[in-house]
């Protein structure tokens, strides 16, 4: 089944609420640091760049909703959710580094892609993977998890 608009925006933001925070609370454990930056800090800085990804995320999918509309099947192929990483990462990290939508604390481009790139790779897998086997509504329900949105 292909993904509905609103099954894509929600299960971004499932995806992101549950595995994203998991996923950025171990991975700020071993991500590299700034010299002298405190653990804190840089959770703070993995975590707003974690909200960035979600709320950003939502117009991402306006767009890319719009896009898909002049292709004749109006679905990405698979491949696609893995290259749209760079667009939304690129935004994520503009955004990031000019303190919007507030100060993120110190963050480094390597502690950021090391974040952002492994949190992309895990939940397209686990969405074009064990989601797919696990959850058959979702799947055939157009990537919805809740009934009433569109």
């Amino acid at each position: 089944m292909t993904p509905t608009l609103a099954g894509r925006m929600q299960s971004r933001l499932a995806l992101l609420g549950t595995v994203g925070v998991v996923w950025t609370a171990l991975i700020g454990l071993a991500v590299p640091r700034p010299e002298g930056a405190e653990t804190s800090a840089i959770y703070k800085a993995l975590f707003t760049a974690l909200l960035i990804v979600a709320v950003a995320g939502i117009v991402w999918e306006l767009v890319y909703h719009a896009l898909q509309q002049y292709r004749w099947e109006k679905d990405w192929p698979t491949l696609f959710g893995l290259i749209v990483a760079v667009p939304e990462g690129t935004m994520v990290w503009i955004l990031l580094k000019n303190q919007i939508p507030w100060d993120a604390g110190p963050v480094q481009a390597s502690t950021f892609l090391t974040m952002f790139i492994t949190l992309w790779l895990l939940i397209w897998a686990i969405t074009n993977g064990p989601l797919q086997i696990v959850a058959l509504r979702w799947r055939y329900r157009g990537g919805r998890f809740l009934g009433g949105w569109g």
